[in-house]
C-alpha cells in the first residue's frame, strides 16, 4: 500500500510539472504571436490620414538636404520585422517591451548563445587598423557575426536602449549591440595609454614665415603634394574650377566621391582619364560630418597612397570641392619644403574640459544608418591630452608611414578612441595657402576675385566669367532623385518650353518648329548670374513632328517676381524683400529650395529681409487659393534685424493653387508675395489615379490649417467670397491626365516664364540656335571650368 501510495504521488508531481511545462510553453506561443502581430499588424489598425504624407514623398538625391532630413525623420518609427526563428521572437519581445514601458532600463542576453563568435577574436590585420572588435561600423569592416539581432549581453543604458530602438535596419542594432556589449565588457577601447612624451601641456613650435622668402628658389629639391579631395553633392564645375587653380604636373590627386553622389562620381571617373596624375579611390563610402567613417576614409586612402610606388609624395594634404587656394601653389611648395619635417593642422585653442564636454567626447558614439549614436558615458583613457581643431591638415609621408604601419601600442589604441590626437600638436596659424567654405551657388564672386589675386584678369571677352551652372538631375540617375513635385514641375516646364517653340515668330509659317516630347528631361540644371538665380535649364528630347527626327532641346524657364511692396511711409517701409519656400538656410540666409517648388505636403517657411531702421511689429497672414486664412501671426523686427522668418504648423495637404502672404503694419498692407502650392500630376512616382486626386487636392480636414480660426480677418484684408472659390476648388480636385495637366500649366505658367530656348544639334527648326551660341546654356563654353591640356610650366591656368 504504502509503495502504490508513493507511485500516485510521484504520477501527481509529474502530472504537475508536465502541466506547468505545457502552460510556459503555451505563454510563450501566445507572447510571440502577440508581439508578431502588434508589429506586422497594429499600425494599419486606426492608421490616421497623416500618414499617407509620409508614403506620398518619393526620396530626393540622396546627398541633398532633403533626402538627410526625409532619411532622419524615417529613424523614430517602430521596429517591423518578420520572425525568422524563435531567438527573434525573445529579441522582438525585450524590443517592444522597452519602447512602450519608459521605465526599462536593459536588455537581457538571450539564451542559446552556442553559435555567436568570439568578440575578440583576432581579424584580418589589414582590417586592424580601421576598426577593433566586432562593431562592423563602416564600409569595408565585417559584418556583424549573425544575421539576426541577437544581443549577446545584458544591454542598459537609457541613450544605449533608444538608440537600438531608433535605428532603421538590423545590421545597425546589431552593431549597437556589439558595441555596448564590448564597452560593457571594458574591452571596447583602453583604460589607459602609454606616454611617451613628458612634456606637460600643448607643444606650438614657432613657425616663421618671411614674404621675401616668395622670391628665393629652394635650397633643396622641391617636395611633392599628394592632394586627397573629398567631395560629394553635384558641383562639378565648382570642382573642377579648384583643381584647375592647385593643379601642377609634380603634384597627385586622390579623390574621394561619396557613395551617395553618383552623379559626380561619373563624371570624376570620366575627368581622371586625361591626367596621369589624378585617380579616383576604386572605393567609396558614405561618410558623415563628425563620423568615425570620415577617419576611416582618411587612413585608407593614406594606405593606398603609400601603395602606389609610382607616386612618390612628400606631403598629404587634404581638402574639399568648398575649399579655395588663397595663396599660388609655388609659395606652398616653398613654405612646406621648408618645413618638411612637421605636421599642420589648426588646435581649438580653448580650456580642455570644456572642449571635451563640448563636442561630447567623453560620450561613446557609434556609426551606422549614415547616423552617429549616442550610446552613453565613456572613460577617457589615462596618459593622454585629448585636443582637438580643423578637420583640414598636412601630414609628412614619414608621420603617415607611422601612422599607417606601426604597430606601436599608442596609435593603436588612439585608433580605437578615434580623436584628434591621432596628430600631433603642430598647429599653424598663419600663413593661410587654403580658406573654406566657397559655394557657387550662394556666391562666386568672391572665387573671381582669388582668380584674379592669384593669377591675373582673364582676357578681355572672356565668356561665363559670372554664371553658373549646377546639376541637380541627370537620366542615368533614374528616378530615385526625383519627388513628387520635382517629377510634376519639371514636366510641365517641358510642356511649357514645347509650347513656346510655336509661339516663336515665324513659327508658324515654319512646319518644322513643333515638337512632341519624348519621356521625361535627361537633365535639369540650376541657373545662376551674377550671384543671383536665374532658373532652371531642361534638356528635353523631343520628336520633330515634320520630319519625324528626334531632337534635344535645351529650355530656360525663369521665375517670374510676385513680390508687391506698397509705397506707405513709416518705418514698414524697410521691408526690402518677402520670399516663400523650403529648406531655409539660416547660415547663408537663403531658401535651397531654388524658385521654392512646392506642393500639398511641403512645410513652407515666410522669409522677410529689412533694411535698418526703428523697431516695428508687423502682422503676417497667409491666405490660400480659397481665400482661407490659413494663419496669422505678429513679428517683431528689431534695430539690427536684417532677416525674419516663420513657419506655421499648417495641417497637410495644403489646397493646391495661388497662396499669398500678406505683411501689414497697423491692419494697413506693406506687402505681399504670392506662391504657388502645385497641383501634384504624380503620387507615389506614378501618374494619379482615380481616387487619390480627390484627397491629395482637397485641402487640410474640415478646411482647418490651424486650431484656431482666423477667417474673421477676411472683412480687414477685403478677401473675396468664398463660395465661388470654393466650388471651383472641389472641381479641380477631382481632374486627371491631361485636364490635371492643363490646370498644373497654368498654375506653372503664372510663376514661371520660358525665357529662352536652343539646340544641342543639327535642327530642323531655324527659329531655333544653336546651344553652345548661347550663353545661358548649360552646353556654352565656361573658360573657368575647364581643365583642358596641360601648359609648358606644368600647370592648367
Amino acid at each position: 500500500m504504502a509503495g502504490r501510495a508513493r507511485v500516485q504521488s510521484l504520477l501527481r508531481r509529474y502530472r504537475l510539472l508536465l502541466f506547468t511545462a505545457l502552460l510556459i510553453l503555451l505563454l510563450q506561443a501566445l507572447l510571440g504571436w502577440s508581439f508578431q502581430s502588434l508589429e506586422e499588424g497594429g499600425e494599419e489598425k486606426g492608421r490616421p490620414r497623416k500618414s499617407h504624407l509620409a508614403e506620398h514623398n518619393g526620396a530626393k538625391d540622396s546627398d541633398t538636404s532633403a533626402a538627410r532630413r526625409s532619411n532622419a525623420s524615417r529613424k523614430h518609427g517602430r521596429w517591423k520585422g518578420r520572425m525568422e526563428n524563435p531567438g527573434v521572437v525573445g529579441a522582438r519581445v525585450v524590443r517592444t517591451a522597452t519602447a512602450s514601458r519608459k521605465s526599462a532600463r536593459k536588455i537581457s542576453v538571450l539564451p542559446n548563445m552556442s553559435n555567436i563568435k568570439n568578440l575578440t577574436k583576432p581579424r584580418d590585420p589589414q582590417l586592424s587598423i580601421l576598426q577593433h572588435g566586432d562593431t562592423g561600423s563602416v564600409e569595408g569592416a565585417p559584418p556583424p557575426t549573425d544575421n539576426q539581432f541577437l544581443p549577446k549581453c545584458e544591454i542598459t543604458g537609457k541613450e544605449a536602449l533608444s538608440a537600438l530602438s531608433r535605428a532603421n535596419t538590423r545590421q545597425c542594432r546589431q552593431e549597437i549591440a556589439n558595441v555596448m556589449c564590448l564597452h560593457q565588457a571594458g574591452k571596447l577601447m583602453p583604460r589607459s595609454v602609454p606616454r611617451y612624451c613628458q612634456t606637460s601641456g600643448k607643444g606650438s613650435p614657432a613657425v616663421q614665415w618671411d614674404e621675401a622668402e616668395v622670391k628665393r628658389a629652394p635650397s633643396e629639391r622641391p617636395l611633392r603634394i599628394a592632394y586627397m579631395l573629398v567631395v560629394h553633392g553635384r558641383a562639378i564645375r565648382q570642382l573642377k574650377r579648384l583643381i584647375k587653380a592647385i593643379y601642377h604636373q609634380d603634384h597627385f590627386f586622390y579623390i574621394h566621391v561619396d557613395k551617395r553622389s553618383n552623379y559626380l562620381h561619373r563624371e570624376v571617373s570620366e575627368l581622371v582619364q586625361h591626367y596621369p596624375n589624378m585617380r579616383v579611390t576604386p572605393w567609396r563610402m558614405i561618410t558623415i560630418w563628425g563620423g568615425a567613417s570620415l577617419l576611416t576614409m582618411y587612413l585608407r586612402s593614406m594606405r593606398d597612397l603609400l601603395e602606389m610606388p609610382e607616386w612618390p609624395w612628400d606631403f598629404y594634404i587634404n581638402l574639399s570641392a568648398t575649399d579655395y587656394p588663397t595663396r599660388p601653389n609655388d609659395e606652398l611648395v616653398l613654405f612646406l619644403t621648408k618645413y618638411r619635417d612637421k605636421n599642420f593642422l589648426k588646435s581649438h585653442g580653448r580650456d580642455n574640459a570644456r572642449f571635451i564636454k563640448k563636442q561630447g567626447l567623453d560620450r561613446l558614439f557609434h556609426e551606422c544608418d549614415s547616423h552617429m549614436w549616442r550610446l552613453g558615458e565613456r572613460q577617457i583613457p589615462e596618459g593622454i591630452v585629448v585636443d582637438g581643431g580643423s578637420d583640414w591638415f598636412a601630414l609628412t609621408r614619414t608621420f603617415v608611414e607611422y601612422v599607417i604601419h606601426t604597430q606601436d601600442e599608442l596609435v593603436a589604441q588612439l585608433r580605437q578612441f578615434y580623436t584628434y590626437t591621432l596628430l600631433p600638436a603642430e598647429q599653424l596659424s598663419r600663413p593661410t595657402f587654403f580658406a573654406r567654405k566657397f559655394e557657387s551657388t550662394v556666391n562666386q564672386e568672391v572665387l573671381g576675385i582669388l582668380d584674379s589675386h592669384l593669377y591675373g584678369e582673364h582676357p578681355p571677352g572672356t565668356p561665363a566669367l559670372k554664371a553658373y551652372w549646377e546639376s541637380i538631375y541627370d537620366i542615368t540617375d533614374g528616378r530615385n532623385g526625383l519627388t513628387d513635385v520635382t517629377l510634376t514641375m519639371y514636366s510641365s516646364f517641358s510642356r511649357l518650353g514645347l509650347r513656346q517653340v510655336t509661339a516663336l515668330q515665324g513659327a508658324q509659317a515654319e512646319k518644322q518648329c513643333r515638337y512632341k516630347a519624348m519621356g521625361f528631361p535627361s537633365s535639369v540644371q540650376l541657373y545662376f548670374y551674377d550671384d543671383h538665380f536665374q532658373g532652371y535649364l531642361l534638356m528635353q528630347e523631343a520628336e520633330n513632328v515634320a520630319t519625324g527626327q528626334t531632337e534635344a532641346l535645351e529650355m530656360w524657364l525663369m521665375p517670374k517676381g510676385m513680390l508687391k511692396i506698397s509705397g506707405h511711409t513709416g518705418p514698414a517701409t524697410r521691408l526690402l524683400s518677402l520670399e516663400v519656400a523650403t529648406e531655409w538656410d539660416p547660415k547663408e540666409r537663403i531658401f535651397r529650395n531654388f524658385g521654392g517648388l512646392m506642393g500639398p505636403f511641403d512645410e513652407p517657411v515666410a522669409m522677410q529681409k529689412w533694411s535698418r531702421g526703428a523697431n516695428l511689429t508687423v502682422t503676417v497672414v497667409w491666405v490660400d487659393p480659397t481665400y482661407i486664412v490659413a494663419a496669422s501671426y505678429d513679428i517683431t523686427v528689431d534695430v539690427e534685424a536684417e532677416f525674419t522668418q516663420y513657419k506655421p504648423s499648417l495641417s497637410l495637404p495644403l489646397r493646391p493653387g495661388v497662396w499669398s502672404v500678406r505683411i501689414l503694419h497697423f491692419w494697413e498692407p506693406v506687402g505681399e508675395s504670392q506662391f504657388l502650392v502645385a497641383p501634384l500630376n504624380f503620387y507615389r512616382k506614378e501618374p494619379i489615379k482615380k481616387g487619390d486626386s480627390s484627397w491629395l487636392h482637397a485641402g487640410p480636414p474640415r478646411n482647418e490649417y490651424m486650431d484656431q480660426s482666423f477667417q474673421g480677418l477676411s472683412g480687414v484684408l477685403n478677401l473675396p467670397r468664398r463660395d465661388m472659390a470654393e466650388q471651383d476648388s472641389k472641381h479641380k480636385a477631382e481632374l486627371l491626365g491631361r485636364a490635371l495637366e492643363d490646370w498644373t500649366d497654368d498654375c506653372v505658367g503664372s510663376f514661371w516664364s520660358v525665357a529662352n530656348l536652343c539646340t544641342s544639334g543639327l535642327s530642323s527648326c531655324s527659329l531655333l540656335p544653336p546651344c553652345i551660341e548661347s550663353s545661358w546654356s548649360s552646353l556654352s563654353p565656361d573658360p573657368k571650368s575647364e581643365l583642358g591640356s596641360v601648359k609648358a610650366d606644368g600647370r592648367l591656368r
